[in-house]
C-alpha cells in the first residue's frame, strides 16, 4: 500500500474517531445535563413569546440524529396568554424529535438540524374579535432585540410530521381548515432572501371551508404529492410552485401564494386539471355548490382551471373564485334534456361586476361557442349567461336548423309525429331558473317551419305540407304567414297570443289564442277530432325524461288554452252539407266549443247560427239556435240528412223554408247526430212548397179521395211549430191549405212508435173556393160540407194506419 494512502486513511480514521468521540461526549453532556439544557431552551423560548411553552421531559436518542445529537421532547404544549378563555392549545404533541447541530453545542448555542412532530395537534385559532393564539410569537414590548446569531439558532433544516392534526379555525371570518397529516417530510434551505422548502406530504383534508356557513371544499379527500415553497423575508410572501398533486385519484397542478404581511394572511390558489370527470370536480366543492352542480352531468373527462383569491380583509366575505372549463365532443345532461356532440368553453365567477361585492348575487356562469345536438336537433349558442345565482336568470341567443324528423326520438311517440319538414330557430332567450328549470321565459325572435308533415297524436290530426312562422316578442307570440293542410282542407292562419310565456308553465288555461283562419275550401269532417273531449290538464310529477315533460306540457297547453277563432271560408263541405261564404266566430274553451256567430249561404238562402258543443267523450251534448232564411227546403233536408227522421225527407218535400230553431241534442265525436236525441222547438214558414209522396196523406187518398192527386200536393204557404222531444215530434195545430185538400192537423209523430196525429179533413174541393177573394168568407167556406175526422197511428209493425177519430174536437 502506498505511503500517502496509509497516511490518508489514518487521518480519516482519526477524524472519524474524533467525530464519534465528540458525538459521544455531546450525548453524554446532554444526557447528564438535559434538565439544564431543556431549561435553557424553554427559558429562551418563553422569554420571546406571549404565553407558555412546556415540555414534560427530554431524552437523548443517540442513533436518530447521527452525526448530530437527537433529543426527544415528551408532552410538548404551546399555549398563548389567553388559553384559559378559548382552551385551544397552539401545539399539543406526544413526542417531538429534535436533531441538534453538535458543533453549535460546542460553541455554546443550539442549532436545530431536524424536527419531527409525532402524534400531535396544531390548532391555530382566531376568535370573533380577531385575536389569534399565534400572537404568542409576537415580541414582548420589553424584550431586548436578539442578535443574528441568536435568530439563526432555531433555523430548522428538515421537518418530519407523523399523525399530526393541523387545524386553522378563524371564527371571525367563518373559515375552518383541517388536515390530518399522515406523513410530511421536507427539507428547508435558508438563503439570505428567506427560505426554500421541499415538502413531500400525504394528508387527508377534513375541512377546507372558506365559509363554514356554506360547507367545506375537498371534504374527506386525500392530498398527496410534493410542495415546493419559497419565503421572502422582505415581502413576507410564501410562494408554492404549481406542481403535480393528487386529490383522491385525480391529478391536479396546484400552486399558491400566501401574503403573511397582512394580519389575516391573504392568499391565492391556482389549480389546473387537464383531464378529470365533471362529477369528481363537483364533489370537491362545498355542498351548497356541489348540490347544484350535480344536477348536471358530463360523460367524458374535461379540462379545468381555477383561481381562488382571498385578499385577507376582515369583512368575512367569500374569496374570489374564477373557474374555466373546456368541453369537447362530449355528452352533457341538464335538467331539461341532454346535449350530445357538445362543445363549449365555460366560465364561473363570483364577482361578475367589479364594483359589486363577491357573492351569489354577483356570480355568473357563462358558456361561449356552445354547439351540440339537443335531442337530435343541432343547437348553436354564441354566448349563454346565467347570472345572479341567488335568483338565477339565464339569457342567450340560440340558433338551430334541422329536419323535423329528428324530433321523433324525443317529442314523437305520444304527442307529435314528424315525417318531413325543416325548422329554423333564431331566438334570444331570457328566463328565471327555479330549481334548475326555466320559468317566466322571455323570448325574442322567430321559429320558421317549412313543408312539414305533422301528426298531433292525441286527436289523430294529420297536417301535411304545412308551414308556419312563430314570432316571439318577449312574452307575446304571433304566428304569421302560416299554411296548414288537413286532408284536402287548406287553411291560411294568422294568430296572436298575449302573455303566452307568462301562462305557459303556470296557468295554461289562462292563455287566450286569437286565431284568424281563411280558406278557399274546407271539409268540415276533417275537423271532427275537435269534437272529442279535451284532455284535462294535470300537473305531472317530475321525471328524468325532461324532453317528454316538454312534450307533455306543450300538449297540455294546446288542450287547455282558450282559443278564439275568426273563420272565413269560401266553401265549406260536410258530408251532404255545402256552404258558401262561411263567416264564423268560434271559441274553444276548456269544456267545449262555442259557436258565437256563424253566417253562411246555403241552399239558395242564409243560415245564422249560435250554440255550443259540450265535450264529454264519444257522445257530446250540443245546443243550437238558428235562423234559417229562404233556403231551398229540398236541399236543406238533404244537407242535414232529414234531421234524423225518415217520414218527411228531401224526396217528398220542396219549397222555400224560413225557420227559427232552438234545440239541444247529442252528437258523436265523429260528427253524427245521435238519432232521436233532439229536444227543442222549430217554428217554420214554408212558401211555394209541395209535399211529394207524403205517406200519411197518400193513405188518406186511398180512403176517400181517389180522384185527387195526393202524390204531389202544392202548398202556397204553411206556418207551423214542431216541438222536438227525443223520439217524438209534437205537431202544434196547423192549417194546411193545399192544391188537393184543406185540412187541420195536430198530434205526435213518433220516429219509432208513438205516432198519434189527428186530422180534420173537409171533403170540399179547395178548387171551388179559388174565386172567393174575401179572406173571412174563404176561411168560413174552408170547413163547409162533410168533414172527416181521422187519426194516424202506429200499425204495430213499424208502419202507420189511418182510422176514424171518434174522440175528435
Amino acid at each position: 500500500m502506498a505511503r500517502w494512502l496509509k497516511i490518508s486513511l489514518k487521518i480519516l480514521a482519526s477524524f472519524f474517531i474524533l467525530i464519534v468521540l465528540v458525538w459521544l461526549g455531546a450525548a453524554y453532556y446532554i444526557n447528564h445535563n438535559n434538565k439544564a439544557i431543556l431549561g435553557t431552551i424553554l427559558n429562551q423560548l418563553n422569554a420571546n413569546v406571549n404565553g407558555k411553552i412546556s415540555v414534560e421531559n427530554m431524552e437523548t436518542t443517540l442513533l436518530k440524529g447521527f452525526p448530530g445529537v437527537s433529543v426527544s421532547l415528551k408532552k410538548v404544549q404551546l399555549r398563548d396568554s389567553l388559553w384559559v378563555k378559548h382552551k385551544h392549545d397552539l401545539l399539543n404533541a406526544d413526542d417531538i424529535d429534535v436533531s441538534l447541530n453538535i458543533f453549535s453545542l460546542i460553541g455554546g448555542s443550539i442549532k436545530i438540524n431536524k424536527i419531527g412532530i409525532n402524534n400531535a395537534s396544531i390548532y391555530i385559532y382566531t376568535d370573533t374579535s380577531g385575536y389569534s393564539n399565534t400572537s404568542m410569537f409576537k415580541s414582548k414590548k420589553d424584550a431586548k432585540p436578539t442578535d443574528t446569531k441568536s435568530s439563526n439558532a432555531f433555523e430548522i433544516k428538515r421537518v418530519d410530521f407523523n399523525n399530526v392534526n393541523l387545524i386553522v379555525d378563524n371564527q371571525k371570518r367563518f373559515k375552518l381548515f383541517q388536515f390530518l397529516v399522515d406523513d410530511l417530510k421536507g427539507k428547508i434551505d435558508y438563503p439570505d432572501s428567506g427560505w426554500n422548502g421541499n415538502l413531500k406530504l400525504n394528508t387527508t383534508i377534513k375541512s377546507f371551508a372558506f365559509n363554514t356557513r356554506k360547507g367545506s371544499f375537498l371534504k374527506d379527500k386525500t392530498l398527496t404529492g410534493t410542495l415546493i415553497a419559497h419565503y421572502n423575508n422582505k415581502s413576507k410572501i410564501v410562494t408554492i410552485d404549481q406542481e403535480k398533486l393528487n386529490i383522491g385519484e385525480d391529478e391536479f397542478f396546484i400552486g399558491a401564494k400566501i401574503d403573511l404581511a397582512k394580519n389575516d394572511s391573504a392568499f391565492s390558489i391556482d389549480i389546473r386539471a387537464d383531464k378529470i370527470l365533471y362529477k369528481n370536480i363537483a364533489l370537491l366543492l362545498s355542498p351548497n355548490i356541489s348540490s347544484k352542480l350535480l344536477k348536471f352531468a358530463i360523460d367524458e373527462p374535461i379540462a379545468v382551471t381555477g383561481h381562488i383569491i382571498d385578499d385577507g380583509s376582515k369583512t368575512g366575505k367569500d374569496p374570489l373564485i374564477n373557474v374555466r372549463m373546456i368541453v369537447k365532443d362530449n355528452t352533457v345532461t341538464i335538467p331539461s334534456g341532454q346535449l350530445t356532440k357538445c362543445n363549449f368553453t365555460g366560465t364561473f365567477t363570483n364577482k361578475d361586476t367589479l364594483n359589486k361585492a363577491i357573492g351569489d348575487e354577483n356570480s355568473a356562469i357563462k358558456f361561449y361557442a356552445l354547439t351540440g345536438d339537443y335531442y337530435n336537433a343541432p343547437l348553436k349558442v354564441d354566448t349563454f349567461l346565467i347570472s345572479n345565482l341567488n335568483r338565477p336568470v339565464a339569457a342567450g341567443f340560440v340558433t338551430s336548423q334541422f329536419p323535423l324528423e329528428k324530433l321523433n326520438s324525443s317529442l314523437g311517440g305520444e304527442t307529435f309525429s314528424f315525417k318531413k319538414g325543416t325548422a329554423d330557430v333564431r331566438l334570444y332567450c331570457k328566463a328565471d331558473i327555479d330549481n334548475f328549470r326555466f320559468t317566466k321565459p322571455v323570448l325574442t325572435g322567430n321559429v320558421v317551419i317549412k313543408d312539414a308533415d305533422i301528426t298531433y297524436l292525441p286527436r289523430n290530426m294529420k297536417l301535411v305540407n304545412s308551414s308556419l312562422v312563430l314570432n316571439f316578442n318577449q312574452k307575446d307570440l304571433n304566428i304569421t304567414g302560416s299554411r296548414f293542410q288537413l286532408g284536402k282542407s287548406i287553411l291560411n292562419m294568422n294568430c296572436s297570443i298575449e302573455n303566452f310565456l307568462n301562462f305557459y308553465y303556470t296557468a295554461p288555461e289562462k292563455i287566450l289564442v286569437n286565431l284568424n283562419l281563411s280558406s278557399p275550401q274546407i271539409y268540415l269532417s276533417e275537423f271532427m277530432p275537435f269534437l272529442g273531449a279535451r284532455k284535462s290538464v294535470k300537473r305531472k310529477p317530475s321525471t328524468k325524461n325532461s324532453i317528454k315533460e316538454v312534450s307533455d306540457q306543450l300538449s297540455a297547453v294546446l288542450e287547455a288554452a282558450k282559443v278564439q277563432i275568426q273563420l272565413n271560408v269560401n266553401k265549406a263541405i260536410y258530408n251532404r252539407f255545402v256552404a258558401n261564404n262561411l263567416n264564423a266566430s268560434i271559441s274553444m274553451l276548456g269544456d267545449g266549443i262555442y259557436f258565437n256567430k256563424i253566417n253562411v249561404s246555403h241552399a239558395g238562402g242564409n243560415l245564422n247560427l249560435t250554440g255550443n258543443v259540450k265535450q264529454s267523450g264519444a257522445i257530446n251534448k250540443f245546443t243550437i239556435n238558428s235562423i234559417i232564411s229562404k233556403v231551398n227546403v229540398k236541399d236543406f233536408f238533404y244537407a242535414f240528412e232529414n234531421f234524423g227522421q225518415t217520414s218527411i225527407t228531401n224526396q217528398n218535400i220542396k219549397g222555400y223554408l224560413s225557420a227559427k230553431v232552438n234545440a239541444v241534442g247529442s252528437i258523436t265525436d265523429k260528427g253524427n247526430i245521435v238519432s232521436r236525441s233532439m229536444y227543442g222547438q222549430v217554428i217554420f214558414n214554408l212558401n211555394n212548397a209541395a209535399l211529394i209522396g207524403f205517406e200519411p196523406l197518400v193513405k188518406v187518398q186511398k180512403l176517400a179521395f181517389a180522384n185527387r192527386d195526393f202524390s204531389n200536393i202544392a202548398i202556397d204557404k204553411l206556418d207551423g211549430t214542431f216541438t222536438l222531444s227525443g223520439d217524438k215530434i209534437i205537431i202544434s195545430p196547423m192549417q194546411f191549405n193545399t192544391s188537393v185538400l184543406n185540412f187541420n192537423m195536430k198530434g205526435v209523430y213518433g220516429l219509432g212508435l208513438g205516432t198519434d196525429i189527428a186530422m180534420d179533413i173537409p171533403l170540399r174541393n179547395p178548387k171551388k173556393d179559388e174565386n172567393i177573394t174575401d179572406k173571412a168568407a174563404k176561411a168560413q167556406a174552408r170547413m163547409k160540407g162533410i168533414v172527416l175526422h181521422l187519426k194516424a197511428v202506429d200499425d204495430g209493425s213499424g208502419g202507420i194506419k189511418v182510422r176514424w177519430n171518434k174522440d175528435h174536437d
